[in-house]
Formats: C-alpha cells, sequence, structure tokens
C-alpha cells in the first residue's frame, strides 16, 4: 500500500516514472491502495507531483490531466471518505480488505473466517457513506471483490449508489441479468432496508425477497 511506497522512495520514484511517462502515450489511470486519510493521500499527491516536475524538468511530456483514484479498505478510509472525495478523481472499494478490517478477521483464518461477511449490514453502512461522498464530489465509485460479482448482490449495491462493479468474466452475464430485472426505486428501498438490518442473514433474507418471481 502507500504506507510501503512512502517508506521506500526510491521504489515508488521509479513505479510513478514509468506510470507518468506511460500515461503520455496511453488511456490510463493511477489508483493508489490502502489509503486510510486526507493527510496520507495528500503526501502521495504531492510526492507524484514531485516526480512530475522532475520528468518534465528532464524534458519528459507527460499528459495534463491523469485520472488518480484510491481504494476504499481501510475503514477509516470510508469514514473520512467526504474529505478524500476532494482530493482525488475517482473511489473504488476493495470489499474483501474492506470486510475483513471491519470485522477483525482475517479471511484466511479459518478459525474466524466466517465472520468475514460482506454482507454484514456494518460494512454496507461504509459502502454506502462511500458512495454518498462520491456522489456529492461527482465523481464515480467503483466496487471490486466478491460481492461485486455476486448477481444476488447487485440490486442492493446499485441501491447503495455504486456506479460501477468490477468482476470476473464468468460473473457478468448474471450480474447484468440481475440489473435488467429490476428498478433503482427498487433497489434504494432494498438497500435502505439492508443498512438497516440486524445481521448478514437478515440482508440474505432481503436478497431472497427481491428477486423477482
Amino acid at each position: 500500500g502507500v504506507r510501503f511506497c512512502l517508506a521506500r522512495p526510491a521504489l515508488f520514484r521509479t513505479q510513478l516514472r514509468a506510470l507518468l511517462r506511460a500515461a503520455s502515450v496511453a488511456d490510463i489511470r493511477i489508483m493508489y491502495p490502502m489509503v486510510s486519510d486526507a493527510g496520507e493521500l495528500a503526501d502521495v499527491l504531492a510526492f507524484t507531483a514531485r516526480v512530475r516536475e522532475e520528468l518534465v524538468g528532464e524534458g519528459v511530456a507527460i499528459a495534463e490531466n491523469i485520472p488518480t483514484g484510491i481504494m476504499i479498505e481501510v475503514p477509516s478510509a470510508a469514514v473520512v471518505a467526504d474529505q478524500l472525495a476532494g482530493l482525488c478523481d475517482f473511489f473504488s472499494i476493495g470489499t474483501n480488505d474492506l470486510t475483513q478490517y471491519v470485522m477483525a478477521c482475517d479471511r484466511g483464518n479459518a478459525a474466524v473466517a466466517g465472520r468475514c461477511d460482506s454482507l454484514n449490514p456494518a460494512v454496507l453502512r461504509l459502502i454506502a457513506m462511500t458512495c454518498d461522498a462520491a456522489r456529492a464530489a461527482g465523481i464515480p465509485v467503483g466496487l471490486c471483490g466478491e460481492l461485486a460479482g455476486d448477481s444476488r448482490a447487485a440490486p442492493l449495491l446499485l441501491g447503495l449508489g455504486l456506479t460501477e462493479l468490477s468482476m470476473g468474466g464468468p460473473a457478468i452475464a448474471a450480474v447484468k441479468e440481475a440489473i435488467r430485472s429490476v428498478d433503482m426505486a427498487q433497489c434504494r428501498a432494498l438497500a435502505r432496508a439492508a443498512l438497516n438490518a440486524g445481521s448478514p442473514e437478515a440482508v440474505r433474507e432481503l436478497l431472497r425477497g427481491s428477486r423477482p418471481a
């Protein structure tokens, strides 16, 4: 994540130089992982700006506008998403990491992995907070992780405010079909109910009840 990058500036500089040079000849976006708060993102952006100035000083042509975003996978980032939204161009919510940090459960540890559930209302509320902040700032917000490819959850995710879903190819057809089967009023009503549910099991019951006959 960005802490590793800032702790090893030589490595980070090399990576950024490559990205910035590539952006002059290709349509790319830069996304920083594991950002925890606005101060940390400001440090990363300042470092990036210095690297950009170095390249320009060397006579390298750099694209004027390179979309820059962050992963929302640390709970603190979701809580201050309104501050982060003003510093970047897009959000991508990483549900696998966000869930395990919210629930204090290592998803690789069999003893606690069962509690690592992305449909837990606590996780959904942080997703909703992030989407609200993105909408207020006028930036897109996507979601990746196992939840994004779950067709049963697609209407809920739309209702929470997601504008992009990233998933493996085999899941696309089922998710598209699920999206076609509902309207946004249904999705928003489902999201309101899920955010007030008492458990992941209660959320799953709502999802079952929302399926078209």
